[in-house]
């Protein structure tokens, strides 16, 4: 593939204007990737291409959506805009349609077109790859072009997701989903779709199991990223233009002796205000291994005839919450749609996270002590560009760039 056979084309997708350069894109979402993660392999001479990288491009922060959780940051990042636009507020929600508790995994949330989509209209080879399944399928949404992941990259068809010998292209069996290799696995594959000219515009999401799992300072995070760093090397040598930020961040949520810091919202607000309170926790996914489903960031929905302001004063008089908020000004203040939310919203502090009941977290499965995300100290994410900024951008980088601006900034923003 060379660049001359790329047709540059103008798409506009949310009100946002995309000049596609001719050039191969590769946007990467490394999940659950805190600065320190990269600072520590830095360090350590671990990731010389990233190194590369911060000097002759860009390297700064931005803020990600809250809730600072996969799935909303990811439909972000794919769409351009907010939750209150795109509609995917958590993981998981109660479905104000059918009152049901559900997993927020199907395209049919989403509200938004995605860039993927509109690039693979405008005649780009786009190419997605996410480790987690349960994304998949808000990516692929109107995609015309290739989307599988790496947890189940062997039962990949044609018919479904635009490919079916993902293991004989990448050189490698599926990765187990638990394992650093499901992340590096994505990036992997994404070079293999440029060098083979399936792919010119990819979107690279990995998972955060490794995050969750180990300190940043940890042997095994550093080799990790060293990893990662190897396949973005190749994208760079390909001559993609490359943008790379995360989904959220990810802290310690656990006391001196390993035990997780918990406020059992449910359990509480059922002591003190009676029955009927149900407590929604959009981290909620089936990766129950990486967090317990315990995040820093809860939904309230409360009985019909409860005093919501009594209530939401006691959640905020508890030690250990941050920020509470009544369902229109939690859409207002964190641009999330009001529609899908309940009556209040929680978020706590650094090292604690928020829980439904004692017994309805099983967390037996947690392999190490607690590491989560979800609320604002997970909220600045890394943002990096294989290029210098253009002067407008790099005066708008100064302020306050959103991680759902990457697409934006590596098309858009980029000296050539």
């Amino acid at each position: 593939m060379t660049e001359t056979q790329i047709k540059a084309t103008t798409i506009e997708v949310n009100g946002i204007s995309y000049d596609l350069p001719p050039a191969p894109i590769a946007v990467i979402c490394l999940d659950g990737s805190a600065d320190a993660y990269l600072d520590a392999a830095l360090a350590r001479d671990a990731m010389p291409n990233l190194k590369k990288i911060s000097i002759t491009g860009y390297r700064g922060q931005a803020r990600g959506a809250l809730p600072s959780f996969t799935n909303v940051n990811n439909a972000s990042i794919v769409t351009g805009c907010p939750p209150s636009t795109h509609g995917i507020c958590g993981n998981f929600f109660l479905n104000p349609d059918t009152g049901e508790e559900v997993m927020m995994n199907s395209a049919s949330f989403l509200r938004s077109a995605t860039i993927m989509s509109a690039a693979a209209k405008a005649g780009r080879k786009v190419g997605v790859v996410t480790a987690k399944e349960k994304l998949r399928d808000i990516f692929a949404h109107e995609l015309e072009g290739i989307a599988f992941s790496t947890e189940k990259a062997n039962q990949s068809t044609m018919e479904k997701h635009g490919i079916d010998d993902v293991e004989a292209l990448v050189g490698k069996e599926t990765p187990y989903i638990y394992s650093g290799e499901a992340s590096v696995y994505v990036l992997e594959a994404g070079v293999a779709l440029l060098e083979s000219g399936r792919s010119d515009f990819l979107y690279l999401s990995t998972t955060d199991y490794m995050q969750h799992t180990y300190e940043p300072d940890a042997p095994e995070s550093i080799e990790f990223y060293h990893q990662l760093d190897k396949a973005m090397g190749r994208l760079l040598e390909l001559g993609a233009r490359i943008g790379i930020t995360a989904d959220h961040g990810m802290n310690a949520k656990q006391g001196p002796d390993g035990s997780p810091n918990v406020i059992y919202l449910e359990t509480e607000l059922s002591k003190r205000f009676g029955d009927g309170f149900s407590v929604i926790l959009p981290i909620t996914d089936p990766y129950v291994v990486h967090h317990g489903a315990l995040g820093s960031f809860a939904v309230i929905h409360c009985p019909e005839a409860a005093n919501k302001n009594q209530i939401a004063e006691w959640c905020a008089s508890q030690k250990g919450v941050t920020e509470v908020y009544h369902k229109a000004e939690a859409a207002s203040k964190l641009q999330l749609p009001e529609d899908r939310l309940g009556d209040i919203v929680v978020l706590s502090g650094r090292d604690i996270v928020l829980g439904r009941t004692p017994a309805h977290h099983d967390l037996t499965a947690l392999k190490v002590g607690l590491r989560s995300h979800g609320g604002r100290y997970e909220e600045m994410v890394p943002f990096i560009f294989s290029a210098p900024l253009k002067p407008d951008f790099h005066q708008k980088g100064l302020g306050d760039p959103r991680n759902f601006e990457v697409f934006s900034y590596t098309i858009n923003g980029l000296q050539d």
